[in-house]
């Protein structure tokens, strides 16, 4: 009962904060990013029950032109408790493609950076038919143990994902 307290309070931390930000991000015509990062402990590419958010991690959003590839705008922000970021873009980045990435993680077990399965992307534009203004939420992002935990095999026996190969190595 006490991990879900604490959850409820992380996450309604969190909206007060965003609601906070967005106001002040509305208001410059930008917007507020938010997403949660994750240790991945089975290395299944999918948070289970037994991933845990991970706090003090570094993500970075980066915004390019989609033929130049030129830069247009960075942010960094750092995970509090509950796993969870926030960061400020200013302006509208409709020709752009924006991306949050890992960075790094506090944790030395769980600090792997898989290709492909680093970033999130973000739309940051009001021309999207997104009727909330100023906040957008990247999916959550995962950082991966080195060697799954011993109790992996039997959790994703129980999601019925368990791949039988991955037994023998």
């Amino acid at each position: 009962m006490m991990p879900q307290l604490r959850s409820l309070v992380a996450l309604l931390l969190v909206a007060t904060a965003v609601a906070t930000v967005v106001a002040v991000a509305a208001a410059g015509g930008g917007f507020v990013v938010t997403g949660r990062i994750y240790c991945d402990n089975c290395r299944a590419g999918f948070e289970t029950n037994i991933s845990h958010a991970i706090q003090g991690a570094t993500v970075e959003m980066e915004c390019r032109h989609f033929e130049s590839q030129q830069v247009h705008d960075k942010a960094q922000a750092t995970t509090d408790a509950g796993g969870w970021y926030k960061m400020e873009i200013g302006g509208d980045h409709q020709d752009e493609i924006c991306d949050v990435r890992l960075l790094k993680s506090p944790e030395a077990d769980c600090a792997e950076i898989e290709l492909s399965r680093d970033r999130c992307r973000v739309p940051l534009t009001g021309n999207d038919g997104i009727k909330q203004s100023g906040v957008r939420y990247a999916n959550p992002i995962a950082f991966f143990r080195k060697e799954p935990l011993p109790n992996c095999g039997e959790l994703l026996r129980a999601y019925d994902l368990y791949n039988e190969t991955s037994e023998n190595s």
